[in-house]
């Protein structure tokens, strides 16, 4: 084809939508500001650099983000792919070992003939069609550029990262391998065993440390999905032990009973020579998180690869200032990631993809594409591009955003299955109507 199209932005939904557009011959402009340019949350040069968990969530049929993959897999993912390449033991999810899957991301772009990848930074609206997939930490000025296009004011929350430690200095005579409700030793997470003595003393200590930012910061303005440890609390002294240090499903080997407390470490790479802590996003100043963290059973000699970071997320009022493909109206410009309020790494993945589609739509004449509401991806667009929702927020994929079924079951687990395959259904059948999507026969399949 002879369309070129600009993509601002190498992170997970931007290194998406060029590959999808590239595959379809469609050249592409991907400019990306690191590492010329420095982030808050970024560490490395590459392309789709996770900085906070290194968890795509839940791989389970029967749930959400598992529905999500699913549809994913049907449009042909590519980056999706990449992570069960570079994947990690994690149970029930899929994780990754993060370095691996950005240098892995970074080599398909860069060995990719129709993508010029352009380490600048953006501060304007390119001409042309192009796709704004600059992230939640976008520059100021592209931001102002953005809210000026859209009419809209800005809107900010805060986001939260979890701290990862050196596997090395971990007190293995205190912590166990073992994933929930797993018979004997040997599952995919560590578990650092606290006592009621113990979960009191931390607790203590998590509530009286320093933070970066002043404990009076308003709670409005933090993403409910990223509340940093302290904050969640704070609102109530076993908020913790029935949140990230919920010990339920697990028993430890020394007493043969379930702790009263447990903190998770997960794998942050292949060689398991790193662990995040998980559920610890935080704001505690540095030495504090060395301090009070070090207090968790088997932790007291911890080394801290990185420490939890707190940053500035930025997105816009989609409802109210996009289309239904995240386009701002009278423009060629369409926006993707966590910018458009969509939260988390394969919804970012998810709304490059989609965004890849669309202005490819718009490139040949064809119509847009709209996902059924009935799925995943579907149903959180629909969210997120409806002129009625009020007081938006940033969102993951659940199914309170899915249309009701007619006569649901009872038993939970069997609503979520029956919303599952309706969702399954409704995409098979929106795919069949739409051959235009498919990739052509010897189209580069990277």
């Amino acid at each position: 084809m002879g369309h070129v199209v600009t993509v601002v932005g190498g992170g997970l939904a931007g290194s998406e939508c060029a590959l999808q557009l590239a595959r379809r011959g469609v050249r592409v402009r991907l400019y990306e500001q690191r590492p010329q340019c420095a982030s808050p949350a970024h560490h490395t040069g590459n392309l789709a650099e996770l900085v906070c968990s290194n968890s795509l969530k839940s791989t389970k049929p029967d749930t959400a983000a598992g529905l999500l993959k699913s549809e994913l897999d049907a449009l042909g993912c590519v980056l999706l792919d990449c992570a069960r390449r570079c994947s990690v033991p994690a149970g029930g999810a899929l994780a990754v070992d993060r370095e691996a899957f950005s240098a892995e991301v970074t080599r398909l772009v860069e060995e990719c003939p129709e993508i010029e990848l352009i380490r600048e930074r953006v501060s304007s609206l390119p001409e042309g069609p192009c796709v704004i997939a600059a992230g939640p930490l976008c520059s100021e000025d592209l931001f102002d550029a953005l809210a000026a296009a859209v009419g809209g004011t800005k809107m900010s929350f805060f986001d939260a990262a979890a701290p990862i430690v050196d596997a090395d200095t971990l007190d293995r005579s205190v912590i166990f391998s073992q994933s929930r409700y797993q018979e004997g030793e040997g599952g995919d997470y560590l578990n650092c065993p606290m006592s009621k003595d113990e979960y009191d003393a931390f607790m203590e200590a998590l509530l009286s440390a320093e933070r970066v930012i002043s404990r009076d910061f308003e709670q409005r303005d933090l993403f409910c999905a990223c509340q940093p440890l302290e904050e969640v609390a704070r609102t109530g002294h076993d908020s913790l032990r029935f949140g990230a240090l919920k010990p339920v499903g697990l028993t430890d080997p020394r007493t043969g009973r379930r702790p009263w407390a447990a903190v998770q470490l997960r794998a942050e790479n292949s060689a398991r020579t790193a662990y995040n802590l998980v559920g610890f996003q935080t704001n505690l100043t540095w030495p504090e998180q060395r301090r009070v963290f070090r207090l968790i059973p088997g932790l007291s000699e911890a080394e801290f690869l990185r420490y939890g970071v707190m940053h500035r997320n930025s997105f816009v009022d989609a409802p109210h200032a996009l289309d239904r493909t995240f386009r701002i109206p009278g423009t060629s410009a369409r926006l993707a990631g966590q910018i458009t309020g969509t939260e988390g790494y394969v919804e970012a993945i998810a709304s490059g993809l989609l965004a890849a589609l669309n202005t490819y739509a718009d490139l040949t004449g064809a119509p847009s594409v709209e996902l059924p509401a009935t799925g995943a991806l579907g149903s959180l667009v629909a969210y997120a591009t409806d002129p009625d929702t009020v007081g938006y927020q940033p969102m993951h994929v659940n199914f309170g955003l899915v249309p009701p079924l007619d006569n649901p079951p009872r038993n939970k687990a069997e609503k979520r299955a029956a919303l599952a395959r309706r969702a399954r259904t409704d995409l098979d059948a929106y795919l069949r109507s739409r051959a235009d999507l498919k990739i052509s026969e010897g189209a580069d399949d990277r």
